[in-house]
């Protein structure tokens, strides 16, 4: 029993004989005809009486028909649901970003978010990269924006940004320490200052350590702080150097807080991605907040609000 057989029956029913339902519907009479034994068949009774001047619901007929009425006008509100649904995306989705990225990301795209998709309640979860990532595995959230790829069968990113590290630094070294010169440095000149940098959990740190690794270099850790804003404050008054992205200092050096230097041999970089899940189907308003996320992103490179990254092509 389908939907279409359904229509037919109850097109018969509504015209009294098979010819001017076959009429009606512009179907074959003898297709009618064959729909109903299929029908008959099925339910094994009578749906139909049939007599020289046309044809009549029984009984199990009439009970076919009052249902079938309620089927079809009940298929028919969740197709318009399903297309409006489609028109114009609506729900809550979940975002999870780690603080510096949602520093930058949040505002922006939580006011294009409400002017593009206003039935979109978008929600923003801040946390480490750590526990953004576990979330999203988890399904805690919809999407991610982390500087992690990620290409598992559960999860799948796309770069969109490269962020440039920089090494940053006092205005006045501590002593006996010898800054490098002006311009660029080398990473193995910045292994051998005093740093301050971020614990071992800390995703940053982790690229630092197996970048180190890879050129068989070792870091020369004084502190060990989280905090962005600590780690500038502590470089500031001279405990040491540290390695951030350009945005993040942009301000400082601008002022003359703190010194800036580009890392070459080699260049030190990290993507910026977008965190999906492969493993599970997403919503429109999920799909519509990844496309707008990208956008979003795309234009704070392009105007230039996130100092120091490239768009990825």
């Amino acid at each position: 029993m389908d939907l279409r057989q359904l229509r037919y029956f109850i097109a018969i029913v509504e015209q009294g004989s098979f010819s001017k339902a076959a009429e009606f519907l512009n179907v074959a009479q003898p297709a009618l005809s064959l729909h109903v034994r299929n029908l008959e068949s099925e339910l094994g009774c009578a749906l139909l009486f049939r007599s020289p001047q046309g044809v009549v619901a029984t009984e199990a007929g009439e009970i076919l028909v009052r249902n079938a009425r309620v089927i079809i006008d009940q298929f028919s509100i969740a197709r318009q649901e399903i297309q409006e649904h489609e028109a114009e995306p609506s729900g809550e989705v979940r975002l999870g970003l780690p603080g510096t990225i949602s520093q930058i990301l949040a505002v922006p795209l939580i006011l294009e978010a409400q002017r593009r998709f206003p039935k979109v309640k978008l929600r923003i979860a801040e946390a480490m990269s750590g526990f953004v990532l576990e979330w999203i595995r988890e399904a805690r959230v919809d999407l991610a924006v982390l500087y992690t790829s990620v290409s598992d069968r559960t999860l799948t990113s796309l770069p969109v940004l490269s962020e440039e590290l920089w090494l940053l630094g006092p205005m006045k070294p501590p002593a006996s320490v010898e800054p490098p010169g002006a311009g660029q440095c080398s990473y193995q000149q910045v292994t051998k200052l005093p740093l301050v940098l971020p614990s071992s959990t800390h995703g940053l740190r982790a690229l630092l350590e197996k970048e180190a690794a890879d050129h068989a270099l070792q870091l020369n850790t004084v502190f060990e702080v989280d905090s962005y804003a600590n780690i500038k404050s502590m470089v500031e008054i001279g405990a040491g150097y540290s390695i951030l992205p350009f945005n993040s200092i942009a301000r400082e050096v601008q002022s003359g807080r703190l010194l800036a230097w580009r890392i070459g041999k080699p260049k030190l970089q990290r993507s910026v991605n977008l965190v999906c899940p492969a493993d599970r189907p997403v919503t429109r308003a999920v799909s519509s907040i990844e496309a707008l996320c990208r956008t979003v992103l795309l234009n704070l490179a392009s105007t230039g609000k996130w100092n120091g990254v490239k768009v990825i092509k």
